[in-house]
């Protein structure tokens, strides 16, 4: 069973570290104040989650998860992810990351920049679009009828599949959109951002996107 590493243990990282759990997989989660800060968290997710360094965590797992602001992601590390699957679940806001001007120019993307600071890592775009308390409550089994659907982009296509199995492992159907350059399509308030929908419904959601400077000048 793959080992799943966290750089980043808040809501959504705290999140998909208990569904993966659940799921089968085992953890290693890591922040930036040190392992100690995590006990409380790992004494509820059991035996298959421990704490570690962010070196460590990244070191230790066969998908890393990095859930951090996105000002941050110069912070990690570099090495211990060299050919390693990088799940990336950023959003870019200013007020809280300071202004971007790649960003706001929109001439790249999020995860695009995690990936350029990563060059020898597969990243792949997942779970900035739902709430961590409905990614916590509204996974289904596989086959069920209206099952919500999670987006995904990556520039790999054996990494999208990987990434694509974890999401149905823990409850989760998945549309691929393809490259890291189309994952502005599902960025936040754009029309599949934070919202319930099967397959079908996140196609449509992810066809209506609009670049942000196009929809300043409908406004």
């Amino acid at each position: 069973m793959k080992t799943l590493g966290f750089i980043g243990a808040g809501n959504i990282g705290g999140t998909l570290a208990k569904l993966a759990v659940d799921a089968g997989y085992n953890v290693v989660l890591s922040n930036s104040r040190g392992p100690e800060t995590l006990a409380e968290l790992v004494a509820k997710l059991g035996p298959k989650a421990r704490a570690a360094t962010v070196q460590e965590a990244a070191a230790a797992g066969d998908i890393v998860v990095v859930t951090i602001p996105l000002k941050h992601y110069k912070s990690v590390p570099v090495e211990p992810l060299v050919g390693k699957i990088v799940i990336d679940t950023n959003n870019y806001y200013p007020g809280r990351d300071g202004h971007i001007p790649e960003l706001d120019s929109e001439k790249t993307t999020t995860s695009e920049l995690l990936q350029a600071h990563l060059p020898r890592s597969k990243v792949v775009k997942a779970f900035n679009h739902i709430w961590f308390e409905h990614l916590k409550a509204q996974g289904q089994p596989a086959g069920t009828k209206n099952r919500r659907a999670l987006a995904i982009a990556g520039d790999d296509a054996e990494a999208r599949k990987s990434v694509a199995r974890f999401i149905d492992a823990i409850g989760y159907d998945v549309v691929d959109v393809g490259p890291l350059a189309e994952g502005w399509r599902f960025q936040r308030d754009l029309p599949a951002y934070n919202v319930n929908l099967d397959v079908d419904g996140m196609k449509a959601a992810l066809g209506k996107a609009k670049r942000y400077a196009e929809l300043a000048k409908q406004s």
